[in-house]
C-alpha cells in the first residue's frame, strides 16, 4: 500500500450479484483477447489491473493506456482512511466513487484499498486510543464497506499489520494495541457490511516462504480453522533486482489454506532483469489456480511511487516496454483458472424476520459473532408511506453489553435498549431503509429489534 509521494527504503531493500456481474462484464471485454493486458488476463479467467489517482485523470495519454490495456482498477489513495472519513464520523467518498464510476462504466472490477492500516490515518483517529479507537475503527469499516457495498471485487481489509524481520509477529501499531483480536474484528464487520465482497489481508516483503509471510499464513490458517471470514491474501510485490525462489510455492500454500491470492502492488527496479522479474511473477501466479489476478501500482513509470526505478511497464510517454511484453506473452501461454474452481466457504450473517411496528417501518438485523462480542447491523425500512424519524427498541440478552455505536442516539447499554435516527438517517422514503450498527460484548442470541415511526 503506497502512497503516491512516499518511499520506503526498507522494501528497495528487500528487493455477490453486481460483484458477479462485474466480473461477467470484464470476461467479455471489449478489448481484443491476447493483445492486452487485461484482455489476455480475461481469457484466463483473471484480471489484470492498476492503482490510479483520479488527479491524473485529465491527462490524455496516462488515461489512453489505463482504458486499454486493464481489466481492474484499485484507488492509490481514494479510499484510504484520511481521504474518507477526514472527520470523525464525516465522510467524504466523493472521489472513490469517482473511480468505481469510471470502472464500471468500462466494464472493469474495483479492489478497494484499504479499510485499516496503521499509515494514513486521520489525525482524529491518531488522537484515540483503546476501546474509543477501536470503535472509531470498526464504525469506519462498517460505514465505507457499505457505502461501496456491490460495488467492489475484493477489500484489502487489513494493510502491512505484520512487522519485518524474523520475528514473524505483529507491528506494533494504534491499532494493535486495541487488542489482538483487532483483525479479525475488521473482518467480520467487513463481511457484515459488504457480504458479496471478497475480503483479504494485504502486506509487503512476503513474496517468497520467510518469518513474516509465515506468521501470515499462520494467523490465515487460524481464522480459518475458526470460521473469520477471509477470502484472499494480497501479496505486494514491490521487487527490486531479484525474485525469491520460493515465490510460487509461496503462492501456493496460501492457495491450499482454501483462499485465493492476488498480487496487489507489483513494481519491478528497471534494470537488466526486469522484463524476466515480471515474467516470473505472471508466470508463477497462472500455475496457481486460484491466484485470480495481478495489479500493478500506477500506469507509467513517471506515475510510480518509485520515482527513478522505472518501475512501470510503461514509460512517461505510454510506450510499451520489454516487461509489458514479457507479461503478456505470459499470459497469452498461462493457464485458465478451472471452470469449477475451488471457492472458499462464505458465511451469510442471520437475519431476523422483520418485526412490524406502529407508524410504518419495520427492522431487520444481522449480527457477525466472534467469541466474546459481536457486531449487528440494523436495517429501518419504511412501510407503504414515507418516514421523517423512527425509534427502534431492542432487547439484549443477559451479559452483552453495548460498547459503541454508529449512525443511531441510545438510551442504556444493557437490557432494553432503545436507539433513535440522528440527524442524517431518520427519513426514507416508501418501501426505502436508512442502517445504524452497534458493537457489543457478551453473545447475541436471537435479537428481534421492533421500529415504531416517530
Amino acid at each position: 500500500m503506497r502512497s503516491t509521494k512516499r518511499l520506503r527504503a526498507g522494501l528497495i531493500l528487500a528487493a455477490a450479484g453486481a460483484i458477479a456481474a462485474t466480473f461477467a462484464m470484464i470476461l467479455s471485454s471489449s478489448a481484443t483477447a491476447g493483445t492486452t493486458l487485461g484482455g489476455s488476463a480475461a481469457e484466463k479467467g483473471r484480471y489484470f489491473g492498476a492503482a490510479v489517482g483520479t488527479y491524473k485523470f485529465g491527462d490524455n495519454t496516462y488515461m489512453t493506456v489505463l482504458n486499454r490495456e486493464f481489466n481492474s482498477l484499485v484507488p492509490e489513495n481514494e479510499m484510504k482512511w484520511d481521504a474518507t472519513e477526514p472527520q470523525q464520523g464525516r465522510f467524504n467518498f466523493s472521489a472513490g466513487d469517482r473511480i468505481v464510476s469510471h470502472a464500471r462504466s468500462r466494464g472493469m472490477s474495483v479492489r478497494g484499498h484499504t479499510l485499516l492500516w496503521h499509515a494514513q490515518q486521520p489525525g482524529w483517529a491518531q488522537g484515540l486510543s483503546g476501546g474509543d479507537l477501536r470503535n472509531a475503527a470498526i464504525n469506519h469499516v462498517t460505514q465505507t464497506a457499505a457505502h461501496f457495498r456491490g460495488q467492489i471485487y475484493a477489500w484489502d481489509v487489513v494493510n502491512e499489520a505484520f512487522a519485518d524481520g524474523g520475528s514473524g509477529g505483529r507491528r506494533d501499531s494504534n491499532l494493535q494495541r486495541t487488542g489482538n483480536d483487532w483483525i479479525e474484528a475488521a473482518f467480520r464487520a467487513a463481511r457484515n457490511a459488504d457480504p458479496g465482497a471478497k475480503l483479504c489481508y494485504n502486506d509487503y516483503n512476503t513474496d517468497g516462504i520467510n518469518a513474516k509471510s509465515t506468521g501470515i499464513y499462520n494467523m490465515v490458517r487460524d481464522f480459518k480453522s475458526r470460521g473469520v471470514p477471509i477470502d484472499c491474501v494480497g501479496l505486494q510485490s514491490h521487487l527490486g533486482t531479484g525474485i525469491d525462489s520460493s515465490y510460487q510455492a509461496n503462492l501456493q500454500r496460501f492457495a491450499d489454506l482454501g483462499v485465493d491470492v492476488q498480487i496487489t502492488e507489483l513494481d519491478v527496479m528497471q534494470g537488466g532483469n526486469q522484463a524476466n522479474i515480471y515474467a516470473t511473477v505472471a508466470r508463477s501466479c497462472l500455475a496457481v489456480s486460484r491466484c485470480t489476478g495481478i495489479t500493478v501500482w500506477g500506469v507509467r513509470d513517471c506515475d510510480s511511487w518509485r520515482g527513478s526505478d522505472n518501475a512501470l511497464l510503461f514509460d512517461c510517454a505510454g510506450n510499451k516496454k520489454p516487461a509489458y511484453d514479457a507479461v503478456l506473452r505470459e499470459l497469452n501461454q498461462g493457464n485458465p483458472i478451472p471452470t469449477t474452481p475451488n471457492t472458499s466457504p462464505r458465511t451469510t450473517p442471520p437475519t431476523t424476520p422483520p418485526t412490524i411496528g406502529p407508524g410504518g417501518c419495520t427492522a431487520t438485523v444481522s449480527v457477525n459473532q466472534w467469541n466474546g462480542g459481536f457486531v449487528a447491523n440494523v436495517r429501518v425500512t419504511a412501510g407503504s408511506s414515507a418516514i421523517n424519524g423512527w425509534r427502534v427498541t431492542l432487547a439484549l440478552p443477559s451479559g452483552a453489553t453495548v460498547t459503541g455505536a454508529w449512525s443511531a442516539n441510545r438510551s442504556g447499554n444493557t437490557g432494553t435498549v432503545q436507539w433513535t435516527n440522528v440527524d442524517y438517517n431518520g427519513r426514507a422514503a416508501a418501501g426505502q431503509s436508512t442502517e445504524f450498527g452497534f458493537q457489543a460484548t457478551g453473545t447475541a442470541g436471537v435479537l428481534n429489534p421492533f421500529c415504531a415511526a416517530s
